[in-house]
């Protein structure tokens, strides 16, 4: 039997993930000017990306035990992008190395009557993280400047006062979206924003897969094909919005998702780095808790196996 090759990239050149696509708030920001199929350089076949893949779970793993264990600062993870462009499978392939325990998935569908009644970032508030958790949500408060800013229509369900869908009505809710992340992030709260960037041809491909393969058609839904129609819409919506909420205590990073599996290479490297910058340490027990727990271990080891 042959040797296989091992990969020539190394996770700690995996590095170049964690701000290769991090979003510049100083500079001006353009989507058009990120390539849903770049690779930061590394030439890294699809076996290779799942195998460093598999060794970066573990290390999100140890991570999030010691974020668990500190309970001191949270994360929350906010995942964005098109239909097709793998939200769902991102979060599957991340996050199933770590402990459920200590991990929340939010998916923010549209609003609810109930939630009609309150400002459009108090069921945001309320499913963020604990202290010590991490919380993704799959959509999130941006669904708020990006589907009704598509489809202003939608405003007229909000019980709004004034005038809404004009200029100031959108800079208001950027800055509502600001100063909430500042304060979350203000509370301990790692703030860490993707959109998983696909080419509009990428996702007509996936849209047909889930068409030709009847396993799939499940996943299909008929507002998919309404809503790309509206691609270049939602294009601007993104541009916008990314350019007003990217900020240092919450920044934003444009994944280039054509390759799933990079994809999800490339968030995972990106929670490791912001976990890593904490400088975590296991907790340090009290002394004399310590010295009972030496001496329950004493007691256990002398009784017959």
């Amino acid at each position: 039997m042959g040797t296989a090759l091992k990969s020539k990239v190394t996770m700690d050149d995996l590095s170049v993930l964690t701000t290769r696509y991090r979003v510049d708030p100083s500079r001006p920001f353009h989507l058009n000017d990120y390539d849903p199929a770049d690779d930061a350089g590394l030439g890294l076949t699809k076996k290779e990306g799942k195998a460093l893949l598999k060794q970066a779970k573990k290390r999100l793993s140890d991570l999030q035990e010691l974020l668990f264990a500190n309970s001191e600062a949270s994360v929350l993870i906010v995942l964005q992008g098109m239909d097709a462009a793998g939200k769902d499978g991102t979060i599957k392939h991340v996050m199933s190395g770590v402990n459920p325990a200590g991990v929340a998935v939010t998916s923010f569908k549209q609003p609810g009557p109930r939630e009609l009644l309150h400002g459009f970032l108090w069921r945001i508030h309320i499913s963020a993280p604990s202290a010590g958790r991490i919380v993704i949500f799959n959509r999130s408060q941006y669904e708020d400047v990006l589907v009704t800013r598509v489809h202003p229509e939608m405003l007229e369900r909000e019980h709004l006062p004034g005038e809404v869908g004009t200029p100031a009505f959108w800079q208001g809710r950027f800055d509502d979206i600001r100063h909430f992340e500042h304060y979350l992030s203000r509370q301990g709260t790692v703030i860490l924003k993707f959109f998983l960037n696909i080419s509009k041809d990428e996702q007509r491909k996936r849209l047909l897969s889930r068409l030709d393969v009847k396993d799939k058609r499940w996943k299909f839904s008929s507002s998919d094909i309404k809503e790309r129609q509206f691609w270049d819409q939602y294009q601007e919506a993104y541009d916008e919005a990314i350019t007003h909420t990217s900020r240092d205590y919450a920044p934003w990073f444009v994944i280039p998702a054509n390759r799933k599996w990079f994809a999800r290479l490339a968030v995972i490297e990106t929670i490791i780095g912001a976990l890593e910058n904490l400088k975590q340490k296991p907790p340090v027990m009290e002394e004399g808790l310590m010295k009972s727990l030496d001496d329950y271990r004493d007691e256990l080891s002398k009784e017959p196996d």
